[in-house]
């Protein structure tokens, strides 16, 4: 029987009785409501909850347990989707960039710049040799191993992004100092250094400890993959080096790229098992499995064409919209990825990308989606 494993890309939108409590503002009725009739719909209890978010001052402990509140809410709102693979929609994080600098030496914050949408992060300089500063993500692990018995996938950033998202204010220091052609050469030495020492220094130990916590599956996130066109290859020896001598499922998201960008380049990837892409945003609404009724996945045909052995983390529902995907599309643009690629083992189906830009409900019902055509899907092949 053919199993297609559904999956979440990482992040959802933050309850605002976590963020409330985490910011120090009063709770209002509906807060406490909507934290009532969300632990009804994904079978939690919710009462523990309700009595921190009554308490008129909260301490520092009552904080933390609301947060990982929101950690065992969203777990099981995943579950409940019907997802085969989970995580907790990065609840413990304040964001991808700031939350992973935050844990690391070297750093310095300079401020706030956009991301996307109307999303920004605290952009830092690189002042110093990166270092761990504090692990990221083990706390997390090792909370939602008791949370649930299906399988978990870690996200964490990859070192390219951040790299890419931060002033370089260390290993461009001596190419400044040099000639016009010196320098050119200088500082692009000086950039590969920087992208690697976060590989080597922040990321590798990072994925090392999580692994040694029982960790099976790690997405390096990496956003920025494409950014600078002439730097692919260095955005592929930095997910090498990342992984180098590890022993687990790693596997990489690229949101929002000219995916052509990455050939030929990925074919000297290693260890990559799986690539989660952006597809449906590109996609038309409308049905159909046959020949260009599926322009989003027409990208496919090149990961075929250079025969990259990986899965495809095939993105089914569109994260930038409340346009709610009917479980026939998702099951369409399924099976207009098997056609291509030839072989339903290489397709896992996820949303575009995280789905913090969207409401818990409607969240819920894209992955509810994603879920439901993928059984679709299965019925058919």
């Amino acid at each position: 029987m053919i199993r297609l494993t559904t999956h979440e890309i990482g992040s959802l939108a933050k309850p605002e009785w976590r963020v409330k409590a985490a910011t120090g503002k009063p709770m209002t009725k509906k807060d406490i409501s909507d934290a009532i009739a969300w632990g009804i719909r994904i079978g939690v209890n919710s009462r523990p909850l309700v009595m921190l978010l009554e308490k008129k001052t909260l301490t520092s402990f009552d904080r933390d347990e609301i947060k990982h509140w929101a950690s065992v809410y969203a777990l099981k709102m995943l579950e409940k989707a019907g997802l085969d693979v989970v995580y907790d929609g990065e609840q413990q994080r304040s964001e991808m960039y700031q939350y992973a600098v935050n844990r690391s030496s070297g750093f310095v914050f300079r401020g706030l710049v956009r991301s996307f949408d109307n999303k920004y992060y605290q952009k830092a300089a690189c002042v110093g040799k990166p270092k761990i500063k504090k692990p990221w993500h083990v706390e997390e692990l090792e909370y939602l191993k008791k949370m649930t018995t299906k399988q978990i996938k870690i996200p964490i950033t990859g070192a390219y992004t951040i790299a890419a998202w931060s002033f370089d204010e260390y290993y461009s220091k001596k190419a400044a100092s040099l000639g016009s052609k010196q320098a050119l050469r200088s500082k692009e030495k000086a950039r590969r250094q920087f992208v690697l020492d976060i590989a080597r220094y922040l990321i590798h130990p990072n994925i090392k400890m999580l692994l040694e916590k029982g960790a099976t599956w790690i997405q390096i996130d990496e956003p920025a993959a494409t950014t600078i066109p002439s730097e692919v290859p260095l955005f592929v020896e930095s997910f090498n080096e990342s992984v180098k001598d590890l022993k687990g499922q790693f596997s990489v998201h690229i949101c929002y790229s000219d995916y052509r960008l990455l050939f030929p380049h990925i074919k000297k990837m290693e260890n990559c098992s799986q690539y989660a892409l952006e597809l449906s945003n590109r996609d038309s609404r409308t049905l159909g499995t046959k020949e260009g009724e599926r322009p989003g996945y027409e990208i496919l045909s090149w990961f075929r064409k250079y025969k990259i052995p990986s899965r495809i983390g095939l993105g089914v529902t569109d994260i930038h919209t409340d346009f709610l995907e009917s479980p026939e599309l998702v099951r369409d643009r399924i099976l207009y990825a098997v056609r291509v690629l030839q072989d339903p083992k290489l397709i896992n189906p996820t949303p575009d990308c995280g789905l913090r830009t969207r409401t818990w409900e409607v969240a819920f019902k894209k992955l509810q989606a994603t879920a439901q055509g993928a059984r679709l899907a299965e019925k058919v092949l």
